[in-house]
């Protein structure tokens, strides 16, 4: 999960630095900028985050329904979502490599449309496998959790390592992303795509182990 996490950021940097700043992981900063965009004060865009934000939902609700009736943790649905994610980036990146950016009309907004969709599902099947903190798209409650429990505040037993490694991990997954970008937008998302899949692989491996064990 914090793998995927440091491939969220990959995608988010993509997706705000390449796509006309549109968040394809963080829904909280399309929401965001989507109202001030909506103010007509800004020059912030309104047709790229309203479109990832809506196949965002939709990317979840599919990733819920496969989900459907399955036990928590990684199960045989879990590696099918993930499955999904990593082929969905694959071809993106194929798509980017193939097809310059704006050769087709409203490419840019397609893409952002079909990440947004792949980060939703993605965020069902991490929500579904429940570790506490890593939500593999969003930050902000992790955060919050670090701070408040913390020495300083309430002083309260928490996983400090973990929430520190998933605020760290999307900040360099968004660094990477970043210094990857100008080299070809494909290779940033190849690159999330195979962190997915790797993923995908490691976690089926152990769902099998464990099940062979309880057997």
């Amino acid at each position: 999960m914090l793998s995927l996490t440091f491939s969220t950021g990959i995608v988010d940097a993509v997706g705000y630095l390449g796509l006309d700043r549109v968040f394809t992981g963080n829904m909280t900063g399309n929401v965001v900028i989507l109202g001030m965009a909506l103010s007509g004060t800004t020059d912030l865009p309104v047709v790229g985050p309203a479109i990832a934000l809506v196949l965002y939902f939709l990317g979840a609700v599919v990733g819920g329904r496969l989900l459907r009736g399955h036990r928590e943790g990684w199960t045989s649905a879990t590696t099918i979502v993930f499955g999904l994610v990593s082929a969905m980036l694959l071809a993106c990146s194929i798509f980017t490599l193939v097809v310059p950016l704006g050769a087709i009309p409203h490419s840019a907004v397609a893409l952002a449309a079909v990440l947004g969709f792949v980060m939703g599902a993605q965020a069902a099947a991490a929500r579904q496998v429940k570790i506490a903190d890593v939500t593999t798209v969003v930050v902000t409650s992790t955060i919050t959790g670090l701070a408040a429990d913390s020495w300083f505040g309430a002083r309260l037993k928490q996983d400090w390592v973990k929430r520190l490694m998933a605020v760290l991990l999307i900040l360099l997954g968004a660094l990477c992303g970043a210094v990857l970008l100008p080299h070809g937008m494909w290779i940033p998302i190849l690159v999330s795509a195979c962190l997915s899949l790797a993923v995908t692989i490691v976690g089926e491996k152990r769902r099998r182990v464990e099940r062979d064990l309880t057997a």
